[in-house]
């Protein structure tokens, strides 16, 4: 990196290519003044802002302070810029307390792509739009031209839009070669719709900006990675087959577990959410969000968790840091002074639709010591070997915290704070590496704490926005920002007016699973209308095919996982990471790597019975004929039960991939 002053401004440039520019008609640093509204319901936000003031600051001195350039702009702003290598970070003092609005432009090229803002759903490069931060349900159908994204707004407040995300994170990634990232837990705006210029928004004046450059997108990754923290390992457990959601209580989920395992089934887990029992709403079944076994519900738990155990079969369960306010877990959590409370210092209630909530206060030091001994005693040393941690999201703004920060700058850090109780709860119980937990929120330092991210509640359909491939754009971007290990429920989750789970978009879902760090099912918020993999035979052998396959790939996939802690390099990855050089492989958000060596293109339609795959310039050798194809568009065959995928003919573990092949081909 290079500071270099010149006349009524400055550049930070690498190799010549500019960063970062201040001057009389680029002026790096806006300042003002707004006012939000925002309105929460049930983890859905409606946010306004009305900006009062905004202006450019000059550049009015520049002085050399050791290895660090000092850059005033005025009294209100002070940037400390300090270099090292490959990176800057440049430190900002606010000198005016009355600036709530602080915006940075920072240079752009017209065929520039940018990617990460942590998880984002609809949109994998970034450029052409803006994306607001803020960590909040990601909404129902997020198409404001569909039905059931109006109709979900109409009676939900739950619509949702392009970039509603469980997991918003100040931080994007440039084809030219270099990541950005702000130290500010505040509402942000990336705005990335200029030819020119990005410009990011921030309701807070950041800390710190940090940017890292590299000559190659894989180091880039590293040298990210290495700065934010690496994912740890999933248990060796985990690959030995699909972890299978069903619920019910101890009758019927091991009764489900033991048919499919008589239809050769190959299973890792049985995830059972409802472990501490369950209330009907009119959404669906939900849990009674009081996380300890339901002995009613689930009799001889424990008996049937060692003895599945021995089977090869581990339990999962489901936790998440509000508790209802008709537990036990809340009584005691009340009578320690546990919960965050209202302004005024009394109890404060979230509405969770026809049930209410506390919330945890994660900041007050014996709540959170007091949590994690939940985590250990409750579920680790109970048995369990896995579980969700839900709802990192929905810190309501309005309320008191012990540690007396905002919770308007809290919101945006909870999910990672979440993360990190779940993640000391294993770290104390010895358990790192024997166990894990999934989340669908994250938060800058999510990298660090979080084993896996689920890619949240997917509509149970193949729409543009909310369906299958939302799971694919998902996973490159959660990549992107530092998060290499995701999957997702298995056919979806969210089925409301009329839209169904059908046994086709199970398959194609569970297709596509076969080629991601772990398989999980899901029931789904309606089980009894939508379709399960159980329901019938030819379905079960499908599936049983599928778990098959993806525990073949065991040897390749652990590789992948230890590649992801070693040096940061995401199981499922875009083209243009190990394809620089092909202008096509910048834009394609409905293919991946699989890491280097399998390319995956995932139906993402009903109804096909082939589909139309762009391969980048190697040799490529098609799974499930062995057919052989090079660089360019092709049609290829989509056969249900085989997505597809196809594997460098110069790969290392090509004889684990033919193995596939003569196995399962066709």
């Amino acid at each position: 990196m290079e500071f270099a002053e010149h006349q009524n401004g400055f550049t930070l440039s690498r190799n010549g290519a500019v960063l970062l520019r201040h001057d009389k008609n680029f002026p790096m640093i806006f300042i003002g003044k707004g006012h939000e509204t925002m309105d929460m319901y049930r983890g859905n936000f409606s946010i306004e802002d009305y900006v009062t003031e905004r202006r450019p600051l000059e550049l009015t001195d520049i002085e050399k302070d050791g290895a660090a350039w000092v850059c005033s702009f005025g009294c209100e702003i002070q940037a400390r810029i300090v270099l090292a290598g490959d990176n800057a970070e440049i430190f900002f003092e606010s000198g005016n307390p009355g600036i709530n609005r602080f915006w940075l432009r920072v240079p752009a090229e017209q065929n520039e792509t940018c990617y990460g803002c942590g998880e984002q759903m609809s949109y994998f490069n970034l450029r052409g739009r803006h994306f607001p931060l803020w960590t909040s349900e990601p909404g129902v159908g997020r198409d404001k031209t569909t039905y059931v994204t109006w109709r979900s707004d109409v009676e939900n407040k739950a619509g949702g839009d392009y970039y509603h995300t469980n997991y918003p994170q100040p931080t994007f990634v440039s084809s030219r070669r270099y990541y950005l990232d702000a130290d500010c837990t505040a509402y942000a705006d990336f705005d990335f719709r200029n030819d020119d210029f990005h410009e990011l928004q921030f309701w807070a004046v950041p800390a710190r900006i940090r940017i890292e450059a590299a000559d190659t997108m894989v180091s880039l990754l590293e040298k990210l990675t290495a700065f934010f923290g690496r994912q740890p390992e999933l248990p060796e457990w985990v690959h030995d087959g699909a972890i299978l959601g069903v619920q019910g209580g101890t009758d019927r989920a091991f009764r489900l577990v033991d048919r499919s395992v008589r239809n050769g089934i190959l299973v890792s887990g049985v995830w059972c959410q409802d472990w501490a029992g369950k209330r009907e709403t009119s959404f669906g079944r939900r849990l009674q969000w009081d996380w300890h076994w339901n002995e009613k519900m689930y009799p001889g738990l424990p008996e049937k968790i060692r003895e599945y155990r021995e089977k090869g079969i581990r339990f999962l369960v489901y936790n998440n840091p509000f508790l209802v306010n008709d537990g036990d877990l809340y009584r005691e959590a009340k009578a320690k002074g546990y919960f965050a409370t209202a302004e005024d210092g009394g109890d404060y209630l979230v509405d969770f639709g026809e049930f209410y909530c506390g919330v945890i206060d994660l900041t007050n030091p014996d709540a959170y010591e007091w949590y994690k001994q939940c985590i250990i005693r409750e579920i680790i040393d109970f048995g369990a070997e896995g579980w969700m941690a839900d709802f990192g999201e929905y810190l309501p703004t309005d309320m008191k915290l012990h540690s007396g920060i905002s919770p308007m700058l809290e919101h945006n850090r909870w999910p990672a704070l979440w993360a990190k109780c779940n993640y000391d709860a294993m770290e104390a119980a010895g358990t790192v590496g024997k166990v894990f937990f999934f989340m669908r929120a994250g938060a800058t330092g999510s990298q660090r704490w979080c084993p896996l991210l689920w890619a949240g509640d997917q509509s149970v359909d193949f729409s543009r926005h909310d369906g299958l491939g939302t799971t694919v754009t998902a996973a490159l971007s959660a990549g992107m920002s530092g998060c290499g290990l995701s999957h997702s429920d298995i056919g979806g989750y969210t089925s409301l007016f009329d839209n169904t789970r059908t046994k086709e978009l199970f398959l194609r879902w569970a297709e596509m699973a076969v080629f991601t760090p772990v398989m999980r099912t899901h029931e789904g918020n309606r089980p009894d209308t939508n379709f399960q993999f159980y329901d019938d035979g030819e379905t079960m052998e499908q599936f049983a095919d599928m778990t098959r396959i993806h525990v073949l790939l065991k040897p390749y996939i652990k590789d992948l996982v230890a590649e992801n802690s070693r040096i940061g390099l995401p199981a499922q990855r875009p083209l243009f990471l190990h394809y620089e050089d092909e202008p096509d492989a910048w834009t394609i958000q409905t293919e991946y790597l699989f890491g280097r060596d399998l390319l995956v293109a995932p139906v993402l339609e009903a109804g096909r019975e082939d589909w139309r795959v762009w391969l980048p310039g190697d040799d490529w050798v098609f799974l499930w004929t062995g057919g052989q194809f090079g660089k360019g568009s092709h049609r290829v065959p989509a056969k249900i039960g085989r997505a597809p995928v196809f594997f460098r003919a110069a790969s290392p573990y090509r004889d684990l991939f033919l193995t596939v092949k003569n196995q399962y081909g066709y």
